[in-house]
């Protein structure tokens, strides 16, 4: 039942109005001035005050802001235009003259009623979908949903977070989110890809250095560390960072602070930290590759993404805005996929993930001569060994992510002599890497170990450190 609140010093237009109202189940209060209202009542209980512009001591209208965000119906008997516009323009919500006809004030209060409840509505239903969405990120299925609203909670907040999921799912976009959507996000954002920088720089590129520390140390330089003060500092892939970089990233931690290489002094610095990886900390932790205290630091707040093949209709919603980012990148007229592609990308198990669909786009938007996208333009093809139509295992947070499509083989092959599709090349190494050390795996592909480097990073593939290597 809807509460309404009447302000009206004439009882006998007050009580006639309470009767009115009451017969049509309102539940109506009264009061004879605004400071009886205010006094008796907490007007943001109602849901509606209906109240006379001329009261003694105080007009009506300063109801309008006393009971804010409750609807106020204003009544007077000097129904002229110029108080109507007057009271509308403080807030009111409808003006009504008097003497009023019954219907005439049934039907006003019934129209603002469903009104204010249609708004309500409306404002629940967009905090829902703020809570459902995350700037940079498209996800519709549950598993999305779900990290959307983790991300929600958890970026206001200081702890240090650890995004897991496989290579190329949208680690750094997680973090980059956890960023806009904190305290923070008006300070840097620093981001760096572990994997990427090599193990005798990494510590003076986190942590800086003074003149003199190193050979070619020539000059003082502020490391990315501190450079991220008062923002946030996005380790990706820190699973690949050295274990004496990981002492010095644990200090970071424990006690706010930052050495530079060949300095004495240490210096105060406030970050968030944002890890992610895409493998098993902990178990590395237990083969004595990660540091256990550090991750038990890093492992306050742990967010996963789940991999592409496990997100449902998001692939297809995802590729539809690649394909347009894409077109619009290239300069190119607006292009669209066919029903054949479409069934293709949904069987398909992405082992890329994001970052192979992305890739595959691009190259479709190049080759494309019409205005559609074939499968044989995204180069999917569902007939070789490593996309088996048996169902890919899902990706498990307590176990290692070595690889989640079959082997092509049960041993390793020479590969050498094949040409591999970039795919394929991914894979392989993906497949294999923790078997073989580095020289090893450039030689089972046919090419030098700086290639391979070379196509890690342009592929975005992370190292596998092997003590063997």
């Amino acid at each position: 039942m809807k509460n309404i609140l009447i302000v009206e010093d004439e009882v006998l237009i007050r009580t006639g109005l309470r009767r009115l109202l009451q017969r049509h189940q309102y539940q109506v209060s009264e009061a004879g001035s605004v400071h009886e209202a205010t006094n008796n009542y907490r007007l943001d209980e109602f849901d509606l005050i209906i109240t006379d512009l001329r009261l003694p001591g105080e007009l009506g209208t300063s109801l309008i802001e006393l009971a804010k965000p409750t609807p106020v119906l204003i009544m007077t008997s000097f129904g002229t235009m110029k108080s109507a516009v007057d009271a509308m323009k403080q807030g009111a919500v409808d003006y009504i003259s008097k003497p009023f006809d019954h219907d005439e004030m049934v039907m006003s209060v019934a129209r603002i009623l469903r009104e204010q409840q249609l708004n309500q509505e409306n404002t629940v239903l967009k905090q829902q979908q703020q809570n459902t969405t995350i700037t940079g990120i498209i996800g519709s299925c549950p598993a999305m949903q779900e990290l959307f609203r983790k991300i929600s909670r958890v970026a206001p907040m200081m702890s240090t977070v650890l995004v897991r999921g496989e290579s190329g799912t949208g680690k750094e976009l997680v973090a980059k989110a956890l960023h806009q959507e904190s305290p923070r996000k008006d300070h840097p954002l620093i981001s760096v890809n572990c994997a990427a920088i090599p193990e005798t720089l990494i510590e003076a590129e986190l942590f800086g250095y003074e003149k003199g520390a190193f050979t070619g140390a020539n000059a003082q330089r502020k490391g990315l560390v501190e450079a991220a003060d008062g923002g946030t500092l996005f380790l990706d892939e820190i699973g690949e960072l050295p274990l004496e970089a990981q002492a010095r990233l644990l200090r970071l931690l424990q006690e706010k602070e930052v050495r530079r290489l060949g300095a004495t002094q240490t210096r105060s610095v406030d970050i968030r930290l944002v890890a992610a990886t895409h493998r098993n900390l902990k178990q590395l932790a237990a083969e004595g590759l990660f540091r256990e205290d550090l991750y038990y630091r890093l492992n306050v707040i742990e967010l996963i993404i789940p991999p592409l093949r496990e997100r449902g209709s998001d692939i297809i919603e995802i590729a539809q805005a690649l394909l347009q980012k894409t077109c619009q990148k290239l300069h190119v007229n607006p292009l669209s996929f066919d029903a054949e592609s479409l069934a293709a990308m949904l069987a398909y198990s992405w082992p890329g993930n994001v970052r192979e669909l992305e890739n595959a786009i691009e190259r479709a938007v190049i080759l494309a001569e019409g205005k559609t996208i074939s499968p044989d333009l995204l180069a999917i093809d569902l007939d070789i060994p490593i996309l088996s139509k048996n169902p890919e295992p899902r990706f498990d947070p307590d176990t290692t992510v070595k690889t989640q499509a079959k082997p092509m083989f049960t041993e390793v092959p020479d590969a050498s002599n094949q040409k591999l599709s970039e795919a394929e090349f991914q894979q392989f190494i993906l497949t294999y890497q923790e078997q073989l050390s580095e020289t090893e795996l450039a030689k089972r592909l046919g090419i030098s170990r700086k290639t391979l480097w070379e196509r890690r990073q342009r592929m975005g593939i992370p190292r596998h450190r092997s003590t063997g290597d």
